[in-house]
Order: C-alpha cells, then sequence, then structure tokens
C-alpha cells in the first residue's frame, strides 16, 4: 500500500507574502512562545518566593574590625584572608535547591564613614563567624573583632524624604571578567623608602572618607560569594579564543546542534559547489604569532585564573541631608578611587549608568529617580547579591587591592578606628566573660552618650576628637 503525502497546505503557505506568512506563524504557533517566556516568570517568582523563606530562617551578624596601630600589613595579608573564606563554599543539589530554596551564602566586606569616623566591617552569616574570625586574627593577631548593631537601621528607609537625600551605584566590570583589573603589585613603586614604596590606593578613599562633616554618611559595600572552580574553564576558553584553538570540552545539546548546522552546511557545499574560503582552515598561533596585546592578555588570564576566585559586586552609597550634602565631590571621589584598578588593555571598573546609577533623563525624572535610590539602598540593606546588576567574577587579588586595611606609612586618617597596640595573652585558666553585644544609637542623635567596646581612641598628636554620639567606639 502506498502512503500519500499531501503538501499542498505547505506549497500554500509558502506562497503567502511575508507579512501574511508571518501573521500565519504567529497566530498557530504564538501561544507557544508566551506560554515558553510565562513559565519561565512563574519559576523563577517560585525560586525567589523559596529563597526568601529559606533565608528568614537564618541569622547574619556584623563584624567591626580594628587592625593595630602602625599596620605595615601589605594586601597579601587580605588575600590569605579571602583564601581562608573560600572553605565556606559548598555544593547544592536539585532538591536543596528547588524544593529548600537553598544557596550559597555570601560576604559583605564594607567601609563606611559615619561624619568623617571611618570604620572596617564584614558582615556574616553566624555559622561562618568563627570562619571570619580565624581568617583575620592569623594575619592580624592584635586586630580586634566585636560584634555591633547595623549602622544602616537608624536611616530613612524610603526615598525620597525631607530631610535627607541619597544618591547611590554599583561597579561593574567594563570587560568580560576574564580579564583582570589592576592588582595591588602594580601599585609599587620602587623608588623612594622601603616603607613608602607601595602606593596604597586606599589613600584616596580614606581622605575622601574623613572629608565628611556631620550629617553626611558614605557606604561601600563588597558583596563576596564563594563559588567552585567551573569559572577555570571559562578562562581557558577565552585564551583558546585568542589563540585560534579549538577548545575540548564535554559535548552538549548546543555543542551537537551547532555539529549538526556544521554537516548540514557542507552537504550544501558539496552541491551547489565549494564557496571560496569556506574549505580553509586557520590554523592554531603560537605565542609568537600574538601581538603584543594579545600576549598580555593571554598570560593576564592565566595569572587571574591561577588563584581562588570569588562571585563579586561593589555598591557604594551616600547619604547627607539635604544643607550639607556634596553629590558632586563624594560621586568625583567614589568613581575616582574605582578607576585607580583601570587596566585599560584588560579591564576597569565603571559605574553602572544604565541601571543603578541614581540619576535620570528625559521623561519622568522624578518618580524613576526615586525609583531608582530606593533600589540603590534597600539592595545595599539587605547586601543583597541579587538585586542589581548580576555579579562578576574576581580572584582573590583583585579583591584585596579594593578592600583591605590601610598600610600606616601610606595612609595618614587619623579618624580610622585601630587597636590600642599589641596585647600580652591572658592566662589560660582565666574565665571568659559572656561577650556583649554593642547598642547602635541614632549617630545623629547627639544627647545619647556612645557605647564604649573597651577599645582606647586614637591617641597621635593633633588628632581631632572623634564625635560623641558615633556607634563605632
Amino acid at each position: 500500500m502506498d502512503i500519500v503525502i499531501n503538501t499542498s497546505a505547505f506549497h500554500q503557505f509558502l506562497n503567502l507574502p511575508p507579512d501574511q506568512m508571518v501573521w500565519v506563524l504567529w497566530r498557530d504557533f504564538g501561544w507557544l512562545i508566551l506560554s515558553f517566556i510565562y513559565l519561565i516568570g512563574v519559576r523563577e517568582l517560585y525560586l525567589l518566593y523559596i529563597r526568601e523563606k529559606w533565608e528568614h530562617t537564618h541569622q547574619n551578624i556584623l563584624l567591626a574590625i580594628d587592625v593595630p596601630r602602625g599596620n605595615e600589613q601589605s594586601p597579601k595579608a587580605v588575600e590569605n584572608i579571602f583564601t581562608y573564606l573560600a572553605g565556606a563554599h559548598g555544593s547544592i543539589n536539585f532538591f536543596e535547591k528547588w524544593f529548600e530554596g537553598k544557596f550559597q551564602k555570601s560576604f559583605s566586606f564594607e567601609i563606611v564613614s559615619l561624619e568623617g569616623y571611618t570604620q572596617f566591617l564584614i558582615w556574616t552569616p553566624v555559622e561562618h563567624r568563627n570562619l571570619v574570625e580565624s581568617a583575620v586574627y592569623s594575619q592580624y593577631p592584635d586586630a580586634e573583632i566585636a560584634e555591633v548593631d547595623d549602622y544602616v537601621t537608624p536611616m530613612r528607609q524610603i526615598y525620597p524624604d525631607e530631610e535627607y537625600d541619597v544618591w547611590g551605584s554599583e561597579f561593574l566590570q567594563a570587560k568580560p571578567w576574564v580579564f583582570p583589573i589592576k592588582g595591588y603589585l602594580e601599585f609599587e613603586h620602587p623608588i623612594g623608602p622601603s616603607e613608602t614604596q607601595f602606593k596604597d590606593p586606599m589613600a584616596s578613599l580614606m581622605d575622601l572618607y574623613g572629608s565628611l562633616r556631620q550629617g553626611e554618611q558614605l557606604w561601600f559595600q563588597m558583596i563576596v560569594i564563594p563559588t567552585g572552580f567551573d569559572w577555570v574553564k571559562e578562562s581557558e576558553k577565552a585564551i583558546n579564543e585568542i589563540m585560534g584553538r579549538k577548545g575540548k570540552h564535554k559535548p552538549g545539546w548546543d555543542s551537537k546542534l551547532v555539529e549538526w548546522i556544521g554537516d548540514l552546511s557542507e552537504k550544501v557545499y558539496s552541491i551547489w559547489g565549494d564557496i571560496e574560503g569556506s574549505g580553509k582552515e586557520e590554523k592554531p598561533r603560537t605565542m609568537m604569532d600574538l601581538t603584543p596585546l594579545e600576549k598580555k592578555q593571554v598570560e593576564a588570564i592565566q595569572v587571574k585564573s591561577s588563584k581562588l576566585g570569588f562571585e563579586a559586586k561593589f555598591r557604594s552609597v551616600y547619604i547627607a541631608k539635604k544643607e550639607v550634602m556634596n553629590r558632586a565631590k563624594v560621586m568625583s571621589g567614589m568613581v575616582g578611587f574605582m578607576k585607580q584598578f583601570a587596566a585599560l588593555d584588560l579591564n576597569n571598573l565603571k559605574p553602572d549608568i544604565d541601571y543603578t546609577f541614581t540619576k535620570t533623563m528625559y521623561f519622568f525624572t522624578a518618580k524613576r529617580l526615586a525609583v531608582k535610590k530606593n533600589k540603590i539602598f534597600q539592595a545595599y540593606v539587605r547586601r543583597s547579591e541579587s538585586r542589581g546588576r548580576h555579579p562578576g567574577l574576581y580572584n582573590i587579588e583583585e579583591l584585596a587591592t579594593v578592600w583591605h586595611f590601610p598600610i600606616e606609612a601610606n595612609v595618614k586618617a587619623a579618624m580610622i578606628q585601630k587597636a590600642p597596640g599589641r596585647k600580652a595573652d591572658a592566662p589560660a585558666s582565666l574565665p571568659l566573660a559572656e561577650e556583649k553585644k554593642a547598642p547602635l544609637p541614632d549617630i545623629f542623635a547627639g544627647s545619647v552618650p556612645a557605647p564604649s567596646r573597651g577599645r582606647e581612641l586614637p591617641a597621635e598628636p593633633g588628632t581631632p576628637p572623634l564625635p560623641p554620639n558615633l556607634p563605632f567606639v
């Protein structure tokens, strides 16, 4: 028995004008596209719901870090801290992700200035407190660590506000994350005394922080998410692309589809004849064939992928009373601080003008600006890695370059809280008193006395007195 296939409908469709052809496709199959988009949206909302539900079952704390006076430790010490914190990374299976809402917890490394008073802080899950303290004490044995109340709590939570205004932005990698930013080793200069050969990029930020007046606050936040080693494969692919090599990778459905299209193309060529240049295959290049820029890029990618990596994002928020707010100074200062890490032939950090930067143009500017201000403020307060832009990938050297304790020989900032000095070890038999959490009063309520954390204030000659109502005293 012969099988007859009626193709008249197909031929009729091909004979339609282009506009009618598109309409027929949308009428018959458009619902599939809409259904697919709807299901993706439902999936993301469900995942967000169970993640927030799981997150509310866990607690975070804020730790104030005071390094000793006369700190001479280079950013290498902070790099070692990040190496130790990589132990917080854990694998999450399918059931934990989609049924429990479990996700990789993050840390937030922060530098805040409250009316010119500067403090270094680490926001961490409670279960990782011992990990953080061990990491800091291993590099700074004489440092002091204390739990404090969150400094964001007393601030206005919704903007616009009659008394306060806010500016904020995230900072992004200008190029693909496989290319590194400038590392701290590139800030070393061999001329001059040995103690000043490292030109600490933190000096400009500390100067900006110290210049704030009463009623001003500037916050800087670096969200750090422990990750695995899969990102190294992406670095290898980038190198292979520059070298003109075909990378070895496990075939998936996407690669099989590309292979099938390639086979189909070869059959077409065999029928219609070889197209000029189609049969030519480019040979892989050696290092001698690369331009100086390509050589530097290959070497930089290899160096970056040789160290541990974290997903991370940078976020800054400036809050001040309207009568003292100096948006131009702070905005230019923060952008200038981040531009110090620019290697223009590799990568650099730039403000996220398109999405999180609190500036609008053209239509409905007031309403859109208010939305942006509240979004960046809430993202900072929640220490959220999901709000705003997607995190980039940085290795531990890059992170330690941006966030580290200032070297005192290079950075003169009188209003940075420091530990009083080297302390003798207590006897092993001495009973330990229960640690109390320092309350955080409203820093703008002048009648509230400052709580004591058992730490001395800087006593260098000429040091201006600290405001009596700041929380980290």
